[in-house]
């Protein structure tokens, strides 16, 4: 059975219920179309999964983190078996080792740009950027009851899942 087809036998069930006893509890009108509908089985099923994915997301997410602290060694690895390399053959004036995968060489580099006083450096070097909003601080203002022109707080999310 689909989602809306349940919402939809849902509503109905319960209108009907209301129209014949209109005095009815609230408790005792959901316990009732609870039992004659399969809605509530269906979004149990709809929040499970959503709780899977997010589970899911959550593991992905740390194994990024490993994967990128993993990443960070090996390029660091490779960057100081490559000094190892070129320190080698500038001490023993090798300039090219030639291999079927690959050709190293020695060679004059291109001077890097080195920043010695920001400050001094002229303003048509400086590239204006867009500000940022720290909406961080703006919302705990808000919650702290500030008034703030240009921004509110939203009416908060209806449905809480909680997991054990």
């Amino acid at each position: 059975m689909s989602l809306e087809f349940a919402a939809i036998a849902y509503r109905s069930i319960r209108d009907r219920i209301l129209a014949e006893d209109p005095q009815i509890d609230e408790q005792t009108l959901a316990d009732t179309v609870e039992g004659l509908t399969d809605l509530h089985e269906i979004l149990t099923a709809v929040i499970r999964a959503a709780l899977a994915d997010q589970d899911l997301a959550t593991g992905l997410e740390g194994r990024m983190a490993v994967m990128q602290a993993r990443q960070d060694r090996l390029q660091d690895r490779a960057a100081k078996r490559r000094q190892i390399a070129k320190d080698v053959m500038i001490e023993l004036d090798l300039k090219k080792l030639s291999a079927s995968d690959f050709t190293a060489s020695i060679r004059p580099g291109t001077p890097a740009l080195m920043v010695i006083d920001q400050a001094a450096v002229p303003s048509i070097y400086w590239e204006p950027r867009e500000p940022r909003l720290n909406r961080q601080e703006l919302a705990n203002d808000l919650k702290q009851g500030a008034e703030i022109a240009g921004v509110a707080l939203s009416n908060p999310e209806p449905l809480s899942v909680r997991t054990k």
